[in-house]
């Protein structure tokens, strides 16, 4: 089964030096180990959410905003696809992502008809 995993930040925490680095060295770490298991499919970070568009089209205009609009302060900051026996295997995989430890992973399994 297919996981999306989204890695989500509050983009206005700046993360310590510690967690940085951590970050950076843990992601290559977790995405390595990932890879060589065979349960990341693809991933990759996204550029920041300010440089983002969100479209809209309402009674057939198109509306375009700068960045997200939601209203939320943890934005989608990256994404994984997965590939996972089940919802229990793809909830450890996350786990282990260094962001969990101060944004959030949201695992959600494609829609298969």
């Amino acid at each position: 089964m297919k996981y999306l995993m989204l890695i989500c930040v509050d983009e206005s925490r700046k993360p310590t030096p510690e967690e940085a680095q951590r970050h950076r060295t843990g992601s290559r770490d977790w995405a390595g180990e990932m890879d060589s298991r065979g349960v990341r499919l693809q991933g990759n970070a996204l550029r920041p959410v300010r440089e983002g568009r969100t479209v809209r089209v309402r009674n057939g205009e198109i509306l375009v905003a700068d960045g997200p609009f939601a209203e939320t302060k943890e934005q989608i900051a990256g994404f994984d696809i997965l590939e996972c026996t089940d919802i229990a295997e793809a909830v450890a995989v996350a786990s282990k992502h260094p962001m969990a430890e101060y944004g959030s992973v949201e695992v959600r399994q494609f829609y298969e008809p």
